[in-house]
């Protein structure tokens, strides 16, 4: 291989240790590896940057392998020369395997930089750390759905189990009408005919024989204690959902122009874009085309043909939220 860096640094990053080995000489020069294990603490950390410093070193490489290399990216990102940063290169894993048989720490960091030094390594798309920390709330928003829906379904359960049946007659228990008896119930255990009447709202009222057949039942006192945990839990859920969209909003209003652009977008939402700038950025560069962009979302069928047959074109896993959009997007254009 030719080699085209003076000095860089491979990175095998695990949980607690890092294995570093940095090449540092001339492009025609083969030299001896310096090999440094580190901690992942912070300490550890602050102590392998100003190793890199120390000599020099501008290119580094790891494998984007887990969460565990993000502290590392980090600590790199804050590294200033008086004439620049640290090009940092986070590569997938699967494009820079090792020889087979050629498995150790040691081995792994000193491919890496070897592949580095020779200009071989692709590096991941990594968006700026404004990016990122917006990405982190529209995830989190992600998780949080889910588990609101997890503890609305868990209600729904255990209200059947107590052979309340309010889904059978309220098409959304969890709207004004249905919380509003699932409260009532929290407190006195029945409902009575003028209970059912009060929580009502608007065409329910209409169906307040069929509502007071559904909750003809009375929770005992264990019932209404773990009833009640339930809806606080699920309350609680969708405040952290509320304070979430609060801290999307504020990281979104610097993207104000993206996000009217991208509204203009059949299928696309003002939520919709903010989840799609958080996980691709507002500066495309990185994706020479749009097909680039489609294979780094997990839209490409793949291409693996032997003897004239094709055997599989199965998707890569991609990117699932920016591959949920653009199906969204597709699906509303034809």
């Amino acid at each position: 291989m030719r080699n085209l860096l003076e000095v860089c640094c491979g990175l095998d990053v695990h949980k607690e240790i890092l294995v570093a080995c940095l090449l540092k000489g001339g492009i025609e020069e083969e030299p001896e590896p310096l090999i440094r294990e580190f901690s992942t603490l912070l300490s550890g950390l602050d102590e392998f940057k100003r190793w890199i410093m120390e000599n020099g070193c501008r290119d580094v490489a790891m494998e984007s392998t887990g969460v565990y290399w993000f502290p590392v990216y980090n600590v790199l990102e804050s590294i200033f020369y008086e004439d620049g940063g640290v090009n940092i290169i986070v590569a997938n894993p699967h494009h820079m395997k090792n020889v087979p048989g050629k498995k150790t720490d040691i081995k792994d960091a000193h491919w890496i930089a070897t592949l580095l030094r020779a200009g071989l390594l692709a590096p991941s798309y990594i968006p700026p750390r404004e990016i990122r920390e917006m990405r982190d709330w529209t995830r989190y928003r992600d998780v949080l759905v889910k588990e609101l829906t997890g503890h609305k379904n868990r209600i729904e359960k255990y209200l059947q189990q107590c052979g309340f049946k309010l889904s059978t007659i309220l098409s959304d228990i969890f709207g004004v009408s249905g919380m509003a008896l699932i409260h009532k119930l929290c407190l006195q255990g029945s409902l009575t005919e003028a209970d059912v009447k009060e929580c009502l709202h608007g065409t329910l009222r209409n169906k307040c024989p069929e509502v007071q057949q559904a909750v003809a039942g009375k929770l005992s006192g264990h019932d209404k204690a773990f009833l009640s945990n339930l809806v606080r839990v699920m309350e609680n859920c969708g405040k952290e959902i509320e304070e979430t969209e609060r801290q999307i909003s504020s990281c979104a209003q610097r993207y104000e122009p993206s996000l009217r652009l991208l509204d203009t977008i059949p299928a696309i939402q003002r939520r919709t874009g903010a989840i799609l700038i958080s996980e691709l950025g507002v500066n495309l560069s990185m994706f020479p085309t749009a097909g680039h962009l489609c294979k780094w979302a997990g839209l490409c069928p793949g291409d693996n043909e032997s003897a004239g047959k094709k055997k599989s074109t199965r998707i890569t896993k991609g990117n699932p939220r920016v591959k949920s959009v653009m199906v969204q997007c597709a699906w509303a254009a034809t």
